[in-house]
């Protein structure tokens, strides 16, 4: 997707659309966490601090975040893509790599097949999407860089290594600032120039990292895509504005994310036998924590409990700039469960089934948890509380009246 969050906004508020926007939180200490095209060209990207990107472009319009928006976004884009082919491997809200090898007897040939994706995405949720063709990731990776904004590039079978070759070595995986400077330094100044070198003169000058550098410079690249039904763990995780600090503020983030996960599974067919929690201190350290549970799983109320129980065992007196929850281990439906697994509820399954269809149609916002409402996590934009009623006046309309209930608050 380009420029992904600036163009959910732009999309969302008409007043946006054209405009210079940059997604980011506060300009003393948060990064940019998206650049629309129009910012760019004042050198405004993402990942920049915000107070540099604020100098760059003092008449840009900062718009604070809002990922629940972004993940109903990205959660129908996957929706296109699952039309087309089960082989999906997501590598954020945002990106994703498809084989589309099996496809072409149905849908043509990759060419016309990401065209039509594109324009799927266009016509039906009003975002612009990029594509790279090509026969192995490293170099569809590349090609969909090459072909933004709104566009696609292919790099025919066989001319991988000749389009690689007049890149500078920045593009290579795994090459950042200090590494292109001391290549730069070895004369190595474009991908070309590391792919005629040997592995045994990379290796004496570039150490254990030799020989991935010079397959990827030579388009080798053996991965598979992975799609989520045959990953070994599903995980949804959030870097946050502003740090956080207690058990309270992090609570909802970790709900968010269990929620999510649990979907993903249930649109795939899988359960988790482990959750695993990981939590990012803002000093950059890393922590995990993991549970193995009585049954498998694809309950993200189930997910978010046992992550809060495992947020217990991390030290929670310092301040966090990102949660993670994953589901591990994981088994499909047609799989042994164990001789004495209990069954799932049947009430709850139908319960899941029931909000993931309500979610597809009408975004996950409609029917949510108290909790996801009312944090500030989640009030990230002045009229959140008008938007959220307008959306639930639509479910409750669209819904015959013997089918809506209020419970109790003693229930």
């Amino acid at each position: 997707m380009d420029a992904f969050y600036a163009s959910v906004e732009q999309r969302d508020d008409p007043k946006l659309k054209g405009k210079p926007v940059i997604v980011g939180g506060h300009p003393q200490r948060g990064v940019v966490l998206a650049a629309s095209y129009e910012v760019r060209p004042f050198g405004v990207r993402s990942a920049m601090p915000m107070g540099r990107a604020v100098k760059l472009a003092p008449k840009a319009i900062v718009v604070p975040p809002r990922f629940d928006a972004y993940v109903d976004a990205s959660e129908a884009v996957f929706r296109i893509f699952e039309r087309y082919t089960p082989l999906i491997e997501p590598l954020s809200l945002d990106e994703a790599f498809l084989d589309v090898t099996g496809s072409q007897a149905l849908f043509g040939d990759p060419v016309a097949l990401a065209q039509r994706i594109r324009r799927e995405i266009r016509d039906e949720l009003h975002l612009p999407a990029s594509a790279g063709i090509a026969e192995v990731k490293f170099v569809a990776k590349i090609a969909s860089d090459l072909g933004k904004p709104d566009g696609q590039k292919v790099v025919p079978p066989g001319t991988s290594k000749d389009f690689l070759a007049p890149l500078p070595v920045a593009r290579l995986w795994g090459v950042g600032p200090k590494t292109e400077e001391h290549l730069l330094r070895l004369g190595l100044k474009t991908i070309g120039d590391v792919a005629t070198k040997d592995v045994e003169w990379l290796t004496k000058n570039l150490g254990s990292s030799a020989q991935h550098f010079w397959e990827l410079s030579n388009a080798i690249d053996p991965r598979v895509v992975v799609s989520d039904r045959e990953a070994k763990s599903i995980g949804a995780q959030d870097t946050f504005d502003t740090d956080v600090l207690g058990e309270e503020a992090l609570a909802p983030q970790l709900h968010g994310q269990a929620l999510r996960v649990g979907r993903r599974m249930r649109r795939v067919g899988l359960k988790a036998r482990v959750v695993q929690l990981t939590v990012k201190y803002h000093d950059f350290q890393s922590v995990t924590r993991r549970r193995t549970l009585e049954a498998p799983t694809d309950d993200g109320q189930v997910l978010y409990r046992e992550a809060r129980a495992l947020l217990s065992r991390v030290d929670l007196s310092r301040k966090i700039r990102l949660t993670g929850v994953s589901a591990q281990e994981l088994v499909g439906e047609g799989e042994q469960l164990g001789l004495f697994a209990p069954e799932a509820p049947p009430k709850t399954s139908r319960l899941n089934a029931a909000l993931d269809q309500i979610a597809n149609k009408y975004g996950s916002k409609a029917v949510t948890t108290a909790d996801l409402v009312k944090t500030d996590a989640f009030k990230l934009r002045d009229g959140f509380y008008a938007e959220e009623k307008q959306a639930r006046a639509k479910v409750a309309q669209a819904l015959p009246k013997d089918e809506v209930r209020v419970v109790p608050e003693d229930e």
